[in-house]
């Protein structure tokens, strides 16, 4: 509940700040000379995640299911762009696994995913910006439980609130919270469905950026 909670919160900050500032970013001017854009903005960046509680939900049809929750570390990389004084978007990539042996039986799970983040900020002082994103994306998921070995491509979406502190014109450091859905991954015997894992988490990550001017 306290996942929905957060994720419901967030979708609803989004609009309200989208509405505020979306004359500002129809008007804004990319070259036109004469009128000023924000320099370096462009960044490319790395990101530690530390995954409270990453849960692999294992569900035997018609047999009860097991959940795996692990309290591990993620790692990615981002490369993004500021639209405008308010508005930014990014790629992400994220890789995470878990490994555990519960009631008997071994599970193993790595998960990479791919992410297009849209973040509504507001800077103060040309130094710190509190921010509100969301991202869709896919993430590949990599299951082995037991004797069974499965892979699926699905879709993902995280949600996620924030600080970025400027260091410098050049360097930012970046610390935010945030919940993703990776994903369910099918498993199979005898090319039929014996059960399913969904994967979300719940993640604190911290990270640092390069900003150039393209």
């Amino acid at each position: 509940m306290k996942k929905i909670a957060f994720l419901l919160a967030t979708i609803a900050t989004v609009p309200a700040m989208a509405n505020e500032y979306w004359d500002e970013f129809s008007d804004f001017d990319y070259g036109t000379p004469g009128i000023t854009t924000p320099q370096r903005d462009t960044y490319v960046g790395i990101r530690l995640h530390k995954n409270e509680q990453i849960a692999f939900k294992y569900d035997i049809h018609e047999a009860g299911n097991t959940t795996i929750r692990k309290d591990n570390w993620g790692v990615g990389a981002v490369v993004g762009n500021r639209l405008s004084n308010h508005i930014k978007v990014e790629f992400e990539t994220i890789y995470t696994s878990a490994q555990q042996t519960k009631r008997g039986t071994d599970f193993e799970f790595d998960v990479w995913a791919k992410m297009l983040n849209v973040y509504l900020f507001q800077e103060f002082e040309n130094a710190i910006a509190p921010y509100a994103g969301l991202g869709i994306g896919f993430a590949t998921i990599w299951g082995d439980v037991g004797h069974m070995s499965d892979t699926v491509f699905d879709l993902s979406f995280s949600a996620m609130i924030g600080v970025n502190f400027a260091l410098n014109d050049r360097v930012d450091l970046n610390l935010g919270v945030k919940y993703q859905y990776y994903g369910e991954l099918e498993h199979k015997i005898h090319n039929q469905e014996y059960a399913i894992t969904d994967v979300d988490a719940t993640e604190f990550y911290f990270g640092a950026a390069y900003k150039f001017g393209l």
